[in-house]
């Protein structure tokens, strides 16, 4: 079954979607994940397996020098 996690971010344009491309692309179960950077909030919304962990995205965006927080 697939698990759907959303976060606050402050990544707010193409260049920083590319900045964390590479972080989220370590992030163990994550399938697909795309950013909302019209959406006020600035959307991250992860998509992956069961064994998904929200901690382990919020690391990625911070190691990549950007905020997150569940939404």
């Amino acid at each position: 079954m697939e698990k759907i996690l959303k976060f606050k971010t402050n990544i707010n344009c193409g260049s920083c979607v590319r900045a964390v491309k590479g972080f989220l692309a370590e992030v163990p179960h994550v399938s697909k994940w795309e950013v909302d950077t019209e959406h006020p909030d600035k959307i991250l919304t992860v998509h992956g397996t069961e064994a998904l962990r929200a901690e382990d995205v919020v690391a990625a965006v911070e190691e990549a020098g950007y905020q997150a927080r569940s939404a």
